[in-house]
C-alpha cells in the first residue's frame, strides 16, 4: 500500500522535470504540505504543457491511478483533493482546458476526475467517483 510519504515521491519519478521545483517546494515549505506540493505539481504541469513537453504525461496519469488503487485512504484523497483538483483549478486559472490532461488519466483517476467536476458544479453534494 503506497502511503502519505511515498505519494510525492511517485509523482516525482514520473516527473523527473519537476525535481528542481520539487527541491524548491522542499526548501520553503519542508515535506509536511502535500497540497501545496500537489498545487506546485500542478503548476509545473501546466507549463509543460504549454510549451508542448508532455512526454511525462502518460506516466503522470499512471502515477495517479496508483495512488488511487494502491494507496492508503489518505493517500487517495489526496490524488483526488490534492491532486487532480490543483491540476483542474490552476489549469483553468492559467487558461488551459483541464480536459486535455484528463486524456491521459486511467479509467479510476478518471471517474475521480468526472466526480470533482461534477462537485464543483453543484451537481453532486460531494466529491465521488462518477461513472
Amino acid at each position: 500500500m503506497i502511503d502519505r510519504h511515498q505519494a510525492m515521491p511517485l509523482l516525482l519519478d514520473a516527473c523527473p522535470s519537476f525535481e528542481s521545483a520539487w527541491a524548491e517546494h522542499l526548501a520553503e515549505n519542508g515535506g509536511e504540505l502535500p497540497y501545496v506540493a500537489a498545487g506546485t505539481y500542478a503548476h509545473h504541469l501546466h507549463a509543460l504543457y504549454r510549451s508542448g513537453r508532455l512526454e511525462c504525461f502518460p506516466a503522470v496519469g499512471l502515477a495517479i491511478e496508483r495512488l488511487h488503487l494502491e494507496g492508503s485512504p489518505w493517500v487517495q484523497e489526496f490524488a483526488t483533493v490534492g491532486v487532480l483538483e490543483a491540476v483542474q483549478n490552476v489549469w483553468a486559472n492559467l487558461g488551459a482546458d483541464p480536459e486535455q490532461f484528463a486524456l491521459y488519466l486511467g479509467p479510476d483517476s478518471k471517474r475521480w476526475w468526472r466526480g470533482l467536476v461534477n462537485f464543483w458544479a453543484g451537481k453532486a453534494p460531494h466529491v465521488q467517483a462518477e461513472g
